[in-house]
C-alpha cells in the first residue's frame, strides 16, 4: 500500500521519517533529532503572539522595479497570490504573555525572505514605532540575504536597519533576535546580528560570504 506523500515528513537535516500530524503536533519540530522547520510567518505569529493581539504594520505595502528588472514584476505577482503576502516580512505591536512589544517575522516561502526595499522599510518602521512608544523589539530572521533584483536599492537596507537598530538601542530599548532557518547574507551582516539577545533555532543554517 502506498503511504500519501503528505502524512509523512522527512526531515532535511537527520533524514528521518515522521507522521506529518506528530510534526505538527511538535510545533514544526522534527521529534528525532530537534531540527525547528521551516514556517510560514502567519504560522509563527500564531505560536508567538496573544490571541488576537497583533495590529499589523504598513500591511500594503509593496515594492516596484527599481533596475527595471526582467520578470520581477510578474514573479512578484505570482508570489502574492500564492503566499496571501505583499512581502517577504509582517511586521506589527502584540503581546506575548501581556507584555507589549513589537514584532517582525520573515517569511521564507516569498524569494527565500530576501531584504529588498519593502523588507527595509518596514523593519525600519517598526523599530522607529518600537523607539518612540519604548516597547522591545522581537525579529524572527531567515533570509537569503540581500534581494538583488533590486541592485543597490537592496543592499542599501542593510545600512538603513542598522542605523535604526542603533537608535532602538541608544534608547535604552530591549532587541531580541530569534535567527531561523536559513538566516544568511546581508541580513545576517546587518540587523540579524545586532540584537541584545541573539537565538538561534537548533541545526538551522546561519551564514555569510
Amino acid at each position: 500500500v502506498e503511504i500519501p506523500s503528505d502524512m509523512l515528513f522527512k526531515c532535511p537535516r537527520c533524514m528521518g521519517v515522521s507522521m506529518t500530524d506528530e510534526f505538527e503536533k511538535n510545533l514544526s519540530v522534527c521529534p528525532r533529532c530537534n531540527y525547528h522547520a521551516r514556517i510560514s510567518a502567519p504560522q509563527r505569529l500564531g505560536q508567538i503572539a496573544d490571541k488576537e493581539s497583533f495590529t499589523e504594520y504598513d500591511a500594503d505595502m509593496t515594492s516596484k522595479n527599481p533596475i527595471d528588472f526582467p520578470g520581477y514584476d510578474k514573479k512578484q505577482e505570482e508570489l502574492r497570490q500564492e503566499t496571501g503576502l505583499k512581502d517577504a516580512i509582517i511586521t506589527g505591536e502584540c503581546t506575548i504573555r501581556g507584555i507589549k512589544c513589537v514584532l517582525a517575522v520573515m517569511d521564507s516561502r516569498y524569494m527565500m525572505a530576501s531584504m529588498g526595499s519593502v523588507v527595509g522599510e518596514k523593519l525600519t518602521r517598526a523599530f522607529e514605532a518600537a523607539t518612540a512608544k519604548k516597547l522591545p523589539v522581537i525579529v524572527f530572521t531567515a533570509s537569503g540575504g540581500a534581494r538583488m533584483q533590486e541592485g543597490i536599492v537592496s543592499l542599501m537596507q542593510m545600512a538603513k536597519t542598522s542605523g535604526a537598530a542603533a537608535r532602538h538601542s541608544d534608547a535604552g530599548l530591549l532587541y531580541i533576535t530569534v535567527m531561523t532557518d536559513p538566516t544568511t547574507g546581508g541580513v545576517t551582516a546587518s540587523f540579524a546580528s545586532l540584537g541584545d539577545i541573539i537565538i538561534a533555532e537548533p541545526k538551522v543554517l546561519i551564514g555569510f560570504a
